[in-house]
């Protein structure tokens, strides 16, 4: 059911920042109760555009991997290196599997040599030797520092244990049961006239940052865009983003039993550090206004947000053009302020 009465706000301030250019295109996806609002915005022609989804991309790829915990295949508190032997010395014998999707590993976020293997086309798998390979920044477990390169491993472990390459896994495990046709890690199956290109002169540090010797490497680069990157390369429409949220607030058994489903949005890390579900944010009190202590959902440093608060009952997916670092007020957030202020 559509009310657009409802969704004033949000649509005045996404058609304000794509008229004057500042944001080249969004679209909105919300629900709040039976009430479903969408629109695209700017060079966006249809709600089912997909963009460049940034870190919202980490709960899907570790929900590939939670496929297999559901079979019995590992437990979270597995060390990794039960899974990846080479995974040794500098305390990374402590490291679990828990540590990495919770952000407690002690695993940087980027590698220090990030640019040179993006700048060379490296694939995942080159990724993959770095990360075993850098140092540890502090004992697995007694800190929080969030780390794109742990979830890379995470799904790492899921890659050796099904046998199939993390792209065509996630897919099968994740995508396809879930029917999000304008999703994919990778090209896949997305038509590129349909893809949004970021506003990379905004772009952050380890994308290029809009620097000219990036072009080849950055979020809008052929390779960067086939390379499906597990921390931040997936593509998707928001429509596609609220299916997937949907699922772990009304869970239907299409990915795992609902008492997984419920586990990955709950809180796991110690008192006293940041809140995280399994590759979820949780709590979200300082992204969501009037968020309730259930609600989980990500943010993409590409220009995204999405969240479902299970309490209030309602989701809320922006995705725009624009990186999330270019703008203090970035009209992301605020659309998304405006959805959470809606009264019922």
């Amino acid at each position: 059911m559509l009310n657009d009465q409802k969704f004033e706000e949000a649509t005045r301030l996404l058609t304000e920042a794509t008229s004057t250019g500042k944001v080249r295109a969004a679209v909105i996806y919300s629900r709040i109760g039976k009430t479903i609002f969408q629109r695209a915005f700017g060079d966006a022609k249809s709600t089912d555009a997909s963009f460049l989804l940034g870190s919202i991309s980490k709960p899907i790829a570790i929900a590939s991997l939670m496929c297999l915990f559901d079979q019995g295949k590992f437990q979270l508190s597995d060390s990794v290196r039960k899974y990846i032997p080479e995974f040794t010395g500098d305390a990374r014998e402590r490291v679990t599997i828990q540590h990495l999707v919770t952000h407690v590993s002690g695993l940087p976020d980027q590698l220090p040599e990030n640019a040179d293997l993006r700048r060379s086309h490296a694939s995942l798998s080159e990724f993959v030797k770095g990360t075993i390979k850098v140092p540890l920044r502090f004992e697995p477990g007694t800190r929080y520092e969030y780390s794109s390169m742990a979830i890379l491993l995470a799904t790492e472990i899921a890659r050796r244990i099904s046998g199939l390459e993390f792209i065509e896994f996630v897919d099968k495990s994740v995508l396809q049961p879930l029917a999000m046709s304008h999703t994919a890690f990778g090209m896949g199956r997305l038509n590129r006239e349909n893809t949004m290109a970021c506003q990379v002169e905004f772009g952050a540090i380890e994308s290029g940052g809009g620097s000219a010797e990036s072009l080849g490497w950055d979020w809008n680069s052929a390779y960067w865009r086939e390379l499906g990157a597990p921390w931040g390369g997936a593509q998707a429409s928001a429509s596609d983003v609220a299916l997937f949220l949907e699922e772990f607030m009304h869970p239907t058994g299409k990915l795992f039993r609902v008492d997984v489903a419920k586990r990955m949005i709950r809180n796991h890390n110690p008192e006293g550090l940041p809140s995280r579900g399994i590759g979820f944010d949780v709590g979200m009190s300082d992204v969501v206004k009037q968020a309730s202590d259930q609600t989980f959902g990500h943010t993409g440093s590409t220009g995204t947000i999405a969240w479902a608060d299970p309490v209030r009952d309602r989701v809320c997916v922006v995705l725009t053009t624009l990186p999330a670092g270019a703008l203090p007020n970035h009209v992301r957030q605020l659309a998304s302020d405006s959805i959470s202020a809606i009264a019922e």
